[in-house]
């Protein structure tokens, strides 16, 4: 049985707090794109408290064009 392998590209989208996309270079962040949801949940988990000093308040998760998950607050609440 020959099965479709497609390329997947996990990534964050950054937003501020009107949730206005932030492009990641303007805030002097590098975004990894991955291969798997796990290792682009890794690297949030690292570098949440760093985004938020850089004024990101919100991030959304992307598999390619297919939005999973957000918008998730980085504050605590």
């Amino acid at each position: 049985m020959l099965t479709s392998l497609r390329s997947m590209s996990w990534h964050w989208r950054l937003e501020d707090p009107s949730g206005a996309t932030v492009d990641p270079a303007s805030v002097g962040v590098e975004m990894p794109e991955t291969d798997n949801q796990g290792d682009a949940e890794s690297w949030l988990g690292e570098n949440w408290r760093d985004l938020l000093s850089r004024g990101v308040a919100t991030v959304t998760l992307f598999d390619d064009d297919t939005e999973v998950y957000g918008p998730m607050g980085l504050a605590a609440e």
